[in-house]
């Protein structure tokens, strides 16, 4: 699949290196806990550090990555109690783009959610079939963060719809890094969304969001309490312990140069 954002255009070298950085991320090239450098993605994006550094910042505040003093920025590695917290939000933000969009959706616009649900479910269903394609498994995720991005527009609510983005795009990769790539979903799990958010009835629309947001949370949880949390603050504390001993030794020479 071609590389693409994953949120339309972007007009400055910033938004650019924050796209794709993101995607990066996304596709599995730096996993959770990896370290970011930022004198390496400025290479490999081919631009200087300030858009870097201005991209990564951006991420950091959306979650997405972290900053450490003296070992760097790297991809965060969530805790339980991370996911769980940011379920918890996502919950009500995508509860509230159902109701809304019960309310204001048309027919035109429930008839391209229901071919994009229709879609999704045959992908999901192919994907238990699926060993080690990892960009058949990629597409199929961006396909979804996609219809979530497309249902969230549609309420006409630009603001939430920006909020919805922030909370996928940490879903989607805490997903694909952790847990199983071919969950075992419903038949017509995003058919039956869509029918129930095209129905007009927002306690149905509600309703059926939240089943459908919290899904497989538990799964997720374990799995995100599995990972060797520990085993990556070790490496990170022997990181910060060797920048520590590098910076000595700079200030080591340093002193003798001035002597």
């Amino acid at each position: 699949m071609r590389r693409r954002h994953l949120s339309g255009p972007s007009e400055s070298l910033a938004d650019q290196a924050y796209f794709s950085i993101r995607e990066f991320i996304l596709r599995g090239e730096f996993p959770l806990g990896a370290p970011l450098s930022r004198r390496m993605l400025a290479l490999r994006l081919k631009m200087s550090l300030l858009p870097v550094s201005e991209a990564l910042q951006r991420l950091e505040q959306q979650g997405l990555v972290e900053t450490r003093q003296r070992a760097g920025t790297r991809v965060r590695m969530p805790t339980r109690r991370d996911v769980a917290e940011q379920y918890v939000i996502r919950e009500a933000l995508e509860a509230q783009s159902a109701r809304l969009l019960a309310q204001v959706g048309t027919p035109s616009q429930f008839r391209e959610l229901g071919r994009l649900a229709d879609r999704i479910d045959v992908f999901y269903d192919r994907l238990k079939s699926v060993d080690n394609d990892s960009e058949f498994t990629f597409s199929v995720h961006m396909q979804h963060f996609e219809f979530h991005m497309r249902l969230a527009e549609f309420t006409g609510c630009g603001a939430l719809r920006q909020e919805i983005e922030n909370k996928q795009v940490l879903m989607l990769n805490w997903l694909y890094m952790v847990a199983v790539p071919g969950r075992d979903l419903p038949r017509h799990f995003h058919r039956d969304l869509i029918d129930a958010i095209a129905s007009g009835n927002v306690d149905r629309a509600d309703r059926e969001m939240r089943r459908h947001v919290t899904y497989g949370l538990p799964e997720l949880l374990r799995r995100i309490e599995a990972k060797d949390v520990q085993g990556w603050r070790q490496s990170s504390s022997r990181q910060e312990g060797q920048a520590l001993a590098s910076s000595a030794e700079g200030t080591e020479r340093r002193e003798k140069s001035t002597k």
